[in-house]
């Protein structure tokens, strides 16, 4: 049963099509895995087992009928299992009704067996939460898997289940994926539902998908989720196909960027910039044309201002949860860090925070000017290899100090996420110590499609699916 729990989703929804194997059978394996790995690994932190054997006793549609599945502990809500964010403020909560996210989820076929770990208000680019502890790399277990996503992507890359569901405010999905070596896209702004609860997080930054095994798998679960939901107040241009077909699709010569430094001018560690060199060979060997180049941005003043947004964001998320909940948030419900972070936020004038947006989509408009040059630009999803669990720890003071730790961590992911763009960290390369490098590439808004043809393309010249690591056995 473990092979089973190899195979990609889209290997095992066909094994179900064809009656080889029951969707029950997937459910258990996939439970035996969680129950004998999860101790070690504290990627899942809410079972839902026994809604998991019902689902799969019934009719299942859908593209993925009876392949398990995971949700994250953020935004996406499933109607009568606790719902926590990682916090001990939400520790209780049950929400009513279903996401419209998780309802395309369930049309999809997927059986939800469990919620993954998620740093508090998944902030972050590590997998900490006090409520529930940390999730642990499956490549080194004193590691972090990143954040905030990183149940999800220790629970992918552990054989736990295909994929699992993940979000991404600042690199959220694709920082995990390159810490835990799978495959993560950030779809463009509003490419995936946030409703009914919201419209909009964090003032666009926010985008949902997924952390998967393969290339197909993600592409045809944005096919099963994608599109906007009723009243959305933005959308994003519609596929001229489904992203499906993308894979394995002639994705042409590509003009493609590649910088092995930071916006702000600084060396990554040097495991990072090789894998990035790397890549630009591997590209250029594909037949496309590769130069070193990158988009010229005032670093500091999108730091600022995307922290000054995020800082915000957290200041309303807490809010907002004291109203939904009719309960009082106080720093004793909140971790110091989460609290220090959004006291900066609480502290912002209305005016702070429109001059940041406004800052933000000024940069945006550059950024989309050097994709008039550039079909894709690539550079390190990390600044250094998995870092140590208890690196961005905070014992008081400024909390940005701990913000421009994290932002050295993951120098390029947040650009994306300001822009809208989507943005994908492709796992082609481990360093010496047997880490994943993730290399991650940005394409231009709305233009998945680019990036999963050249994904796929990669995938097939340096496939990572027989990687396995330590903890999976």
């Amino acid at each position: 049963m473990d092979e089973l729990c190899f195979l990609d989703a889209t290997a095992q929804a066909e094994l179900v099509r064809r009656k080889k194997v029951k969707p029950l059978e997937l459910v258990e394996a996939a439970i035996q895995r969680i129950e004998r790995l999860n101790p070690t690994l504290n990627a899942v932190v809410t079972p839902m087992y026994d809604l998991a054997r019902r689902a799969a006793a019934a009719p299942i549609p859908g593209a993925f009928a009876g392949v398990p599945f995971l949700l994250k502990d953020f935004l996406a809500e499933y109607a009568e299992v606790r719902f926590t964010e990682g916090t001990v403020f939400l520790k209780d909560h049950v929400p009513a009704e279903d996401s419209e996210l998780v309802k395309r989820y369930k049309r999809a076929g997927l059986i939800v067996i469990g919620k993954s770990n998620t740093p508090e208000l998944a902030i972050g680019p590590t997998t900490e939460p006090r409520l529930f502890g940390p999730t642990r790399n499956p490549w080194d277990l004193g590691r972090t898997p990143g954040g905030s996503s990183g149940g999800a992507a220790a629970a992918v890359a552990a054989g736990l289940v295909p994929m699992a569901h993940g979000n991404d405010a600042g690199g959220s999905i694709r920082v995990p994926a390159a810490c835990c070596g799978v495959f993560g896209l950030k779809p463009s702004r509003a490419r995936n539902p946030l409703g009914p609860h919201y419209g909009d997080v964090f003032s666009g930054l926010v985008a949902e998908h997924a952390l998967t095994r393969s290339v197909r798998d993600s592409a045809a679960l944005l096919d099963a989720t994608a599109g906007p939901d009723l009243g959305d107040p933005y959308w994003v241009p519609p596929p001229a196909r489904p992203f499906v077909q993308e894979v394995g699709a002639d994705p042409g010569r590509l003009h493609i960027a590649f910088t092995t430094r930071t916006l702000h001018g600084s060396a990554v560690h040097p495991d990072c910039g090789e894998a990035v060199r790397e890549a630009a060979a591997l590209c250029a060997a594909l037949g496309h044309d590769v130069v070193e180049a990158a988009p010229a941005l005032d670093a500091e003043l999108l730091w600022q201002r995307f922290t000054t947004v995020l800082a915000a964001g957290f200041a309303w998320a807490i809010a907002d949860w004291g109203r939904r909940t009719g309960r009082t948030p106080t720093d004793q419900f909140f971790e110091a860090f989460v609290w220090a972070f959004t006291e900066r936020g609480r502290q912002l004038s209305a005016p702070d925070y429109l001059l940041a947006l406004q800052d933000l989509q000024r940069l945006s408009r550059a950024m989309a000017r050097f994709f008039l040059d550039y079909d894709v630009w690539l550079a390190p999803t990390l600044g250094e290899p998995p870092v140590p669990l208890g690196t961005f720890s905070f014992s008081g003071g400024d909390p940005l100090a701990v913000r421009r730790r994290m932002a050295a961590f993951t120098p390029f992911t947040y650009l994306a996420n300001v822009t809208g763009q989507p943005a994908m960290s492709v796992p082609l390369f481990w360093n010496g110590e047997g880490l994943p490098l993730g290399t991650h590439f940005t394409g231009r808004f709305g233009d998945e499609a680019t990036l999963f043809r050249l994904a796929a393309q990669l995938e097939a010249a340096r496939p990572w699916a027989g990687r396995r690591p330590p903890v999976s056995a």
